[in-house]
């Protein structure tokens, strides 16, 4: 795999921690030059170091998937100084929890807008230099995408329209030489789940995940880059995301019957785990 990726071009948003922040390192590994791009300029630049650091190649160029013209800038400069990019990942997103009962149009809104539009226009930002690379896009979707869940409709919607996109639109930029690739992840380590209904990280939020649950963010990274690099459609992550999918697709009864019951009358203890007081308060 290392030969398939010698000399590619990255550019991932959302690269600033968890899995974006891994693929940045794994890409790097195997043999890529990435360009990292997201919001907070110091952790891209310390990674970016890090990256250098271990012999790879990385620019930081911080940017915001909701504002288009910061992403066209971000494109422009890795393309400028590598001569192109051969594979975006269209990564950074954030979740927005809570019954439908306690959340606004405006939650959903937000919640749409950075990843449903900021997956959209990172797209568009990318299409011109994956075209002349005859390269790929990896839309970074969910098992949430695929499987409904309470206390995550605004996630589930933004998720299951991301999944809906890839489903689409690798037929057409086939046609044009680009393919996609969409990754389904379930619970990975990262900084997700302490991340608030505004996008804002609490340091202090311990994550409510069961740890057996979570799969390390490297491990995620080396499954998704194999993916991508194999030219393969889906790549789903976790054993426990796996399951749910399948028996979701092929016994959609039975799967919603043994939801309703595991959740029935446990609907705030529900939200409380999947946020903790972070919501409570501050959603």
């Amino acid at each position: 795999m290392g030969m398939l990726l010698q000399g590619k071009r990255v550019f991932i948003t959302g690269a600033s921690s968890g899995i974006g922040a891994a693929l940045a390192r794994e890409f790097a590994r195997q043999g890529a030059n990435v360009a990292l791009g997201a919001r907070r300029a110091d952790r891209l630049e310390a990674l970016a170091e890090e990256i250098r650091a271990a012999g790879g190649e990385a620019l930081a160029l911080p940017c915001d998937v909701t504002d288009r013209p910061s992403l066209d800038a971000a494109f422009a400069r890795a393309a400028e100084a590598w001569g192109g990019v051969d594979v975006a990942v269209a990564n950074a997103g954030f979740g927005v929890s809570g019954p439908m009962a306690r959340l606004t149009t405006a939650d959903y809104r937000r919640q749409l807008e950075t990843n449903v539009f900021g997956v959209i226009d990172t797209a568009y930002a990318a299409m011109p230099y994956l075209e002349a690379a005859k390269g790929r896009l990896v839309l970074v979707s969910s098992v949430l995408g695929r499987v409904g869940s309470p206390g995550t409709s605004a996630y589930c919607v933004s998720k299951f329209a991301v999944t809906g996109l890839a489903e689409s639109i690798v037929y057409e930029l086939a046609e044009r030489g680009v393919g996609v690739t969409m990754v389904t992840p379930g619970l990975i380590e990262s900084e997700f789940r302490s991340v608030d209904n505004a996008g804002q990280r609490h340091e202090d939020m311990s994550d409510p995940a069961p740890r057996w649950l979570v799969m390390p963010t490297a491990r995620a990274a080396r499954l998704v880059v194999r993916a991508a690099a194999r030219g393969r459609f889906e790549v789903i992550l976790t054993r426990h995301g796996k399951l749910a999918v399948f028996l979701n697709r092929h016994f959609p009864r039975t799967f919603r019957w043994a939801m309703g019951r595991l959740t029935r009358g446990r609907m705030d203890r529900i939200e409380q785990r999947k946020r903790g007081r972070i919501n409570r308060e501050g959603g």
